[in-house]
């Protein structure tokens, strides 16, 4: 499968909304720091190009480019360590389509969005994702 990929035009009463990603297509945001190098806080920059790179987060997210899926990645980094971030991200090799920066920094994230969003918690293992049963928040109808 190529990234190339159309988006899908929509319509809600008579009217154009957003398009949307084929569903076969999943449009990956990947954070950085603690995900797939070494947590490097934006507060010491200097240890930026020397953070160490977790394999597997290389191997997998390679892969899904490969299968035509979107890779972004979504740092809270500051767009003054833009240069450094992506100087990082292409001597590892990493495939990706887009670089945001700014991401708000302290977890605890909740994503309110009218798309669907599944949110993936990253916890030492970077490896195909899995199905599972889980409890979520969602607004009352």
């Amino acid at each position: 499968m190529s990234t190339d990929f159309k988006l899908v035009e929509k319509e809600e009463n008579g009217q154009k909304i957003s398009p949307v990603l084929p569903e076969h297509v999943k449009n990956y945001l990947i954070d950085i720091d603690g995900t797939i190098c070494d947590d490097i806080p934006n507060e010491q920059p200097e240890r930026m190009e020397t953070a160490a790179l977790y394999p597997e987060a290389l191997v997998t997210l390679n892969k899904w480019f490969d299968e035509g899926h979107i890779i972004t990645f979504f740092t809270s980094r500051t767009e003054e360590h833009r240069v450094v971030t992506e100087q990082w991200l292409n001597k590892h090799g990493f495939k990706y389509h887009g670089l945001l920066m700014g991401k708000p920094r302290g977890g605890n994230y909740h994503w309110v969005d009218n798309h669907m969003v599944r949110a993936t918690r990253y916890e030492g293992r970077f490896t195909d994702l899995i199905e599972k049963n889980v409890t979520i928040q969602v607004f009352e109808k």
